[in-house]
């Protein structure tokens, strides 16, 4: 689904966010802590934003940008041709990166995408150093307040038309909304990082609270 998406997935990004997307990934790299002259990696990098903004705020820095999807890392390495990235292929399953490896690890609507969450996150706390930073940036289902029918409506019919409209596939976006309200809340997922072994564990609401970015350390 996501090589089908590759190509327009930026932009649909910055239409169905508003243009609120990029602003999210800059929380996302100043909670990394100060990785400069150490070594980060960024999970479903996808196209890249958040590994190129780590790259620019930190030049000193090994930057990685992984990604499950190949057509994904190719728009990467298209769009960033010439950055001090290195791009590759893995799963966050089972990362193939020896344990106390990366000062910061940062990774944009994964966890909602893998089987179990818990999994993914025992493996980045695992590769991560001690005192090393993880930053997430994901959807979390609204809070059910005055907004919520009209947050649910835009989720249920607005992003799957837009989808259909710009990325010419409906049924992508369509599951990506539904895997949105069946997400973790932000407190349950502030929770599972808790349990994955991560301290000092925080987040913050983006986007009437359809946005959460988490963060912790090991």
């Amino acid at each position: 689904m996501f090589d089908d998406i590759a190509g327009r997935y930026d932009l649909m990004n910055r239409v169905m966010t508003l243009g609120q997307d990029q602003k999210w990934r800059r929380f996302v790299v100043a909670r990394s802590g100060n990785p400069e002259n150490g070594t980060t990696l960024d999970l479903a990098s996808g196209t890249g934003d958040i590994a190129d903004l780590m790259e620019q705020t930190y030049p000193g820095a090994k930057v990685l940008g992984a990604d499950f999807s190949l057509n994904m890392l190719a728009e990467a390495k298209r769009r960033f041709t010439g950055r001090n990235i290195n791009w590759l292929a893995c799963d966050a399953n089972t990362l193939p990166f020896a344990s106390d490896t990366f000062d910061a690890v940062t990774f944009g609507y994964l966890l909602r995408n893998v089987d179990d969450a818990l999994v993914v996150l025992r493996e980045v706390h695992r590769v991560l150093k001690p005192g090393g930073k993880v930053v997430c940036l994901d959807t979390t289902p609204p809070e059910k307040n005055l907004l919520y029918p009209f947050v649910r409506l835009y989720f249920r019919f607005g992003i799957p038309v837009l989808g259909k409209m710009i990325a010419d596939d409906e049924a992508a976006y369509a599951y990506l909304t539904g895997s949105t309200m069946d997400f973790y809340s932000a407190t349950d997922l502030a929770e599972l990082f808790t349990l994955a072994g991560f301290q000092d564990v925080q987040f913050k609401k983006f986007m009437f609270g359809t946005i959460g970015v988490h963060w912790g350390a090991k």
